[in-house]
């Protein structure tokens, strides 16, 4: 049986924040049929439990144009009483370069504050704002490298000394490390021609003493495309893969879904574990937010069955909170 969206319809690389008042908000990259040349872009979904969702519209100004039309993967934290939104925009899949929002409201409008966080990058995309343990601000991202031994687009990460201004240069993450990361052998990029990897969509944790990334690697666009993971004790790294051998938590082979991918991570009113990703329609037209359980086990993390409906026996409910699963 495929997997239930949380929201039916087109929701693209969504993350999930939790409110003062206990209540959630997601934002996505909306359909880029649709985007056109509306004032206002960026979706967002309110919910109080994370099983009703009502659309509340786009809350992101348009930028200048000459930035670009595409707007991708936007995320949000709230800092001295304001909100601010991390995005990429650019030309398409050209020129992309990480920018920065601020709201009064987590509702919008959003306007951007004219800065350029990566000016020094060919292509900068995916940005992930988070506040370790020590309350350091990160701005993790991916980025496209050449000069590696898997040329591609990998993850880097930003230390911020506030929401609009980095404190040091970005320094690398993680290299792709497999060959289910490849998005295109003999792709055509800067003047060259490369097997390109793609790792993506970071998304960081603290749990069990540790920090814990997860992210997506491969062709958005493929099959193949999936959520793996890797674990650190300290937000700059060094990040350590998951095994190559079962490294991948979500791909399509997962409870009916085509190409998961691009996740989040938040918890629930009961404090438990979630993971929020989209994944492709059966007739591959639209990407659509999915929520599942996770667990961060010993070992590594564990992905467990939709938060909608009884979990799947091959994907058990978070081990370590069994006994306040209610959907076991």
């Amino acid at each position: 049986m495929r997997d239930a969206p949380a929201i039916d319809t087109y929701f693209a690389d969504p993350f999930v924040l939790q409110l003062p008042d206990a209540s959630f908000i997601a934002y996505g990259s909306a359909d880029p049929a649709a985007q056109g040349i509306a004032q206002l872009i960026v979706e967002a979904y309110t919910s109080a439990d994370l099983l009703e969702w009502k659309s509340v519209g786009p809350v992101l100004e348009r930028g200048d144009p000459a930035l670009g039309d595409a707007y991708w993967a936007p995320e949000v934290i709230q800092d001295g009483g304001a909100y601010w939104m991390y995005y990429s925009v650019g030309h398409g899949i050209r020129g992309h370069h990480l920018r920065v929002a601020r709201s009064e409201s987590p509702l919008g409008p959003f306007h951007d504050l004219g800065l350029n966080l990566t000016p020094n990058e060919s292509f900068a995309i995916d940005p992930h704002p988070f506040r370790a343990e020590d309350g350091t601000l990160y701005l993790y991202f991916a980025r496209d490298v050449l000069e590696s031994e898997r040329p591609g687009t990998h993850l880097a990460v930003m230390p911020m000394r506030s929401p609009t201004g980095p404190s040091e240069p970005p320094s690398a993450v993680l290299a792709p490390n497999a060959d289910w990361q490849i998005y295109e052998r003999q792709r055509p990029m800067y003047s060259g021609v490369y097997d390109w990897h793609t790792l993506e969509g970071p998304s960081v944790v603290y749990r069990r003493g540790k920090y814990w990334m997860t992210y997506s690697g491969g062709a958005w666009t493929g099959p193949d495309y999936a959520v793996s993971w890797a674990s650190a004790g300290s937000p700059l790294g060094p990040w350590t893969p998951a095994p190559l051998a079962d490294g991948r938590l979500l791909q399509s082979t997962t409870g009916g879904l085509i190409g998961p991918g691009h996740n989040s991570l938040t918890r629930d009113l009961a404090g438990r574990d979630i993971i929020a990703f989209h994944s492709w329609d059966e007739g591959v037209a639209m990407r659509r937010m999915h929520l599942n359980f996770i667990s961060f086990e010993p070992d590594g993390p564990r992905v467990g069955g939709p938060i909608r409906g009884p979990s799947s026996p091959q994907e058990p409910c978070i081990s370590t909170l069994l006994s306040r699963c209610i959907d076991c």
